[in-house]
């Protein structure tokens, strides 16, 4: 019997070995990445490369003020177009769960998920770039809000689903009416839970080049107009990552360094969220 146990503890402790083995080479190519990034970003990174616009071609110095606020725009634009829509169609998922109108969005919204963020910016092109005649920043915006959408609906369903029932029918015994119950007690009780779709939406187009390509194209100088093309950083480290010359390269690091920060903070601050989220429900 003892050696029995002897044999097991040791197969217990081999499993749990192999298992912490692999799960430390799925996080090495990650730590790599970033130890090269960080490495060859860092240095560039100060208050001038924040404010400062990209200098021309060969020129020593410049900055990225212009990529931060396109980006700034393009989310703005996206989430304008995302958030209300996405909202909206996971209330009313969460709301009829099982009738057939229902089952066809969620399924639809499963797909939408998977679709190829170039596929996002071809359509954008084909429905807003091209009878437009411009590249824009609404154009990329829409691109962007529809990658966002599906994250969206789903959190928000998701959410309010582990809603207490009661919560809805103690509204409704009170003589409040049903849009008045799900905008002043259901959405408000999951409105942590949405907020951090929307952030882990907003993460999740952040980065994307390809949609951008084909709408906002880029802009080397600063521009908040709406309806004319912009930068954006992933455009900005597509564009100067590829060029010849050092200094654009540079350029192309440290915004690599900035966005990989920004990606990480939206990140943390909705695992904060889902995390206080929890504790209150």
């Amino acid at each position: 019997m003892g050696t029995s146990n002897w044999i097991r503890l040791a197969k217990d402790r081999f499993f749990f070995a192999a298992i912490i083995f692999f799960a430390s080479l799925t996080i090495l190519p990650l730590l790599f990445i970033l130890f090269y990034i960080l490495k060859n970003g860092l240095t560039v990174i100060n208050w001038g490369f924040l404010t400062s616009l990209p200098k021309p071609a060969g020129e020593p110095g410049g900055g990225i003020s212009n990529a931060i606020v396109g980006t700034a725009l393009l989310v703005l634009t996206a989430s304008a177009f995302s958030i209300p829509l996405g909202v909206l169609i996971g209330i009313y998922l969460s709301e009829n769960q099982d009738s057939l109108t229902a089952r066809a969005v969620r399924i639809s919204n499963r797909i939408l998920q998977g679709v190829p963020s170039i596929v996002a910016g071809i359509v954008a092109y084909l429905w807003i770039v091209k009878p437009s005649g411009a590249f824009s920043v609404f154009s990329g915006g829409a691109a962007l809000g529809f990658l966002m959408i599906p994250i969206i609906v789903q959190s928000t369903e998701e959410t309010l689903k582990l809603v207490p029932n009661t919560l809805k029918e103690a509204s409704l015994a009170l003589g409040a009416s049903y849009t008045s119950t799900i905008l002043k007690v259901i959405v408000p009780t999951g409105l942590s839970g949405i907020v951090t779709g929307i952030l882990l939406g907003v993460s999740r187009v952040i980065g994307e080049t390809a949609p951008l390509l084909f709408t906002a194209f880029g802009n080397p100088f600063m521009s908040y107009r709406l309806f004319k093309p912009a930068n954006a950083l992933p455009l900005l480290i597509f564009n100067y990552a590829l060029s010849p010359y050092h200094s654009w390269q540079n350029l192309a690091w440290g915004a690599s360094v900035f966005l990989i920060f920004l990606v990480m903070s939206l990140n943390l601050i909705s695992k904060f969220l889902v995390a206080k989220w929890k504790v209150q429900s």
